[in-house]
């Protein structure tokens, strides 16, 4: 049996993660994955708001079954990249990852990953939020989202449901793989064609971005890049990516 078979299911709620972080660290949280249909505090990085019509997007949040060492916590966004991004495969979807917690479609973002934690000690119980574009609504609620986003159903006609089965399914898959976080560093590289991919970066409390060539993922969770022949380390709290 796969260690994500349990799903619980809810219309509505506040966000899926402030959800499971209340519960992060209870048996009845392990391995459980909390989806929901429409979030009214739906949250990316620093605060910005997911916003996600009802029924439009895969929006759930995954509690890993067993804690991890505090100290590898910074891995597990880029495993669950991975994760979301196998799935998409499955149906024949191409995503490329993006530092530092997005999934893009031709150059538009159609996921972001938002991880929750609880530490006790020297060891973390984690909750992996997801935030998907399925069906593309027909509303105006898009007008609100620049750069616009990508969806599913721009590519492939897929349920929600099958996207979830197959995410989950990788999730057991790799999930030994967070033992190893050297490995998944390297194949995040390589789903981020990184070294080569190019970004656009704007640095916290700078009024002007700049472009740069990515170089590698550094331990920790932050991206080496080249600025004009010059090596830079990007720190995930201190810049966003700029589309």
């Amino acid at each position: 049996m796969s260690r994500f078979s349990r799903i619980e299911r809810v219309a509505v709620t506040g966000s899926t993660n402030e959800d499971i972080a209340g519960v992060l660290g209870d048996e009845r949280a392990r391995g459980l994955t909390l989806v929901a249909d429409y979030q009214e505090r739906g949250s990316g990085r620093k605060g910005r708001s997911w916003i996600a019509s009802p029924g439009s997007a895969l929006l759930c949040t995954i509690a890993l079954p067993d804690a991890l060492p505090a100290a590898d916590l910074w891995i597990v966004p880029f495993w669950t990249a991975l994760v979301v991004a196998s799935g998409m495969r499955d149906f024949g979807i191409e995503p490329i990852v993006q530092w530092p917690n997005d999934l893009l479609i031709a150059d538009r973002k159609v996921a972001g990953i938002l991880c929750v934690s609880r530490v006790i000690g020297e060891y973390a119980w984690v909750g992996c939020g997801i935030g998907l574009n399925v069906m593309r609504p027909s509303n105006d609620e898009l007008e609100k989202i620049v750069p616009p986003p990508a969806f599913v159903s721009d590519v492939a006609r897929v349920e929600r449901d099958e996207l979830l089965n197959a995410i989950l399914s990788h999730a057991d898959a790799t999930y030994d793989e967070l033992e190893t976080p050297a490995k998944v560093m390297y194949a995040w590289e390589r789903a981020a064609r990184i070294p080569g991919a190019r970004y656009r970066i704007l640095r916290d409390g700078e009024t002007e971005p700049f472009d740069a060539t990515a170089l590698r993922l550094v331990t920790g969770g932050s991206l080496l890049v080249d600025r004009a022949g010059e090596e830079i380390e990007i720190n995930l709290a201190d810049a966003r990516v700029l589309r």
